[in-house]
């Protein structure tokens, strides 16, 4: 190793870890970025939301090419060659990665390809990928080790017909039978993309519904479209047992639209959560504290209860998520470097990158009534979009939560194709304090998704224009 001291070091490369080095090596630290892997990435880059979005919009192009009959446009002969989708999908990874490479070297950051533990507060182990170990003293650290999937008790995944995520992501052929255990965002995500390459799905959520937590008027339009391309959603379903067979995997399934109790699948999929990775980072030998969940205790700064180890992303809370914690990481660089910020995000937004995708930020409407918060709920359906109608796409709702006296808008949620672009807008109107008529005189391209939030906005003065409501009564 090259160095034995550094300034900053930053342990694990993903998409917190990589933007707290590269924002501390712009305000002129000395940075050592930590990671396993040839160049930075992370789960995301690597195992998780760059090949996964690569396999959806493949899943996109089949759905339209297979919908587009109805267009009167009929495309014969439509082949998946799984190997070659396989390949560029591992060909956006090796570029993107390869590009994070190409700027620790412009930045100057000394990456160490290694895994790091603490020895004491002041000082790490590193052990390199081939086997040596040193010591690294540091002035300040960034833990930003993110997670691993979840497990369920009683099932493991030594046979290579049990697969988390990231194995599914990357199988030498498309299961002809496939088994989704959890209908949370990975689970839907990963379904839908075999459910497009010809596999035949099951989903298995043990809650009463898909997306436990999100707005179930989003969740109800995409389970409406999921139901006529997965083989079977069932809800408040429990897998009591997998047993892997020479011909699949064996699940012994308990639930209240379970007619075969056993049913044989090639592959399946477990995707219950993730959990942080914070063991065997050598935090007993710090007065680091960890919750029983296994997250970093942090606070606005992103400290540690040792003030000059910080840690960010997914092993510091949720929500679990890549743009999370690039903004923590950003917030945590800046912290040490000198300067006086806070990570305190009035929006968070989150995607389901499913078809139709999902997302929201802010307050939802269930969060503004279990908190007793005054709200009025807007709904603006996409059969009512322009835009929508020309790409037959009418299953879309966009959705304002607004506080009635300030008419500020508390929350947005969107559930239609290209949602996830759209709902940054909701997020710079929370941010910045707008209101419902702020967004309504803000003028939309046309024809465009973006128009519904517009719309939206003027509904809640009943004036949208391609929407009628009659106006309710407000006092004052």
């Amino acid at each position: 190793m090259a160095d034995k001291k550094t300034q900053l070091a930053v342990i694990g490369g993903g998409p917190g870890g990589y933007a707290a080095a590269f924002m501390a090596a712009d305000l002129g630290l000395e940075v050592t970025l930590i990671d396993p892997e040839k160049n930075p990435g992370g789960v995301c880059l690597y195992r998780g939301c760059i090949p996964s979005k690569a396999l959806l919009h493949a899943a996109k192009v089949i759905n339209e090419a297979r919908e587009a009959k109805a267009w009167g446009l009929q495309f014969s002969g439509l082949k998946v060659q799984h190997s070659k989708l396989q390949s560029w999908k591992d060909d956006v990874v090796a570029r993107l990665t390869g590009g994070l490479g190409q700027l620790v070297k412009q930045r100057q950051i000394n990456y160490l390809q290694a895994t790091a533990a603490f020895k004491d507060n002041r000082t790490l182990t590193v052990k390199e990928v081939n086997g040596r170990k040193s010591p690294l003293t540091f002035e300040h650290a960034i833990i930003a080790t993110g997670s691993d999937p979840a497990a369920i008790p009683g099932f493991d995944l030594d046979s290579e017909r049990l697969l988390d995520a990231s194995a599914a992501l990357n199988l030498a052929q498309i299961p002809e039978k496939f088994l989704v255990i959890g209908g949370g965002y990975i689970g839907l995500e990963l379904g839908t993309v075999y459910a497009a390459l010809g596999s035949k799905v099951t989903v298995v959520e043990m809650t009463s519904s898909l997306l436990p937590g999100v707005d179930p008027d989003l969740v109800r339009l995409l389970q409406k479209r999921l139901e006529g391309r997965l083989e079977s959603i069932l809800l408040q379903t429990t897998v009591k047992e997998l047993k892997v067979q020479k011909n699949g995997v064996k699940a012994t399934l308990a639930g209240p639209d379970v007619d075969q109790k056993a049913r044989l699948f090639d592959r399946a999929l477990l995707a219950v959560g993730r959990r942080p990775n914070s063991a065997g980072l050598g935090l007993d030998t710090t007065g680091i504290q960890v919750d029983d969940r296994g997250f970093i205790q942090v606070d606005d700064q992103r400290r540690t209860a040792e003030k000059h180890i910080f840690a960010i992303g997914d092993v510091a809370g949720e929500p679990m998520l890549a743009h999370k914690a690039s903004h923590e990481g950003r917030v945590a660089a800046e912290v040490i470097a000198g300067r006086q910020v806070a990570y305190q995000p009035a929006a968070i937004p989150a995607v389901v990158f499913t078809d139709p995708e999902i997302a929201w930020a802010g307050l939802t409407e269930n969060q503004a009534r279990q908190k007793g918060i005054a709200h009025e709920v807007i709904r603006f359906p996409w059969a009512a979009s322009g835009r929508a109608a020309t790409l037959d796409r009418n299953d879309g709702l966009t959705k304002l939560v607004v506080d009635p006296q300030s008419e500020r808008i508390l929350g947005m949620g969107i559930v239609g194709s290209g949602a996830g672009e759209m709902i940054a807008e909701g997020v710079l109107a929370i941010e910045m304090g707008a209101n419902v008529t702020d967004v309504g005189l803000s003028i939309h391209p046309h024809p465009t998704l973006t128009e519904t939030i517009m719309e939206a906005a003027d509904l809640f003065h009943g004036n949208a224009t391609h929407f009628f409501q009659p106006k309710r009564r407000r006092d004052g």
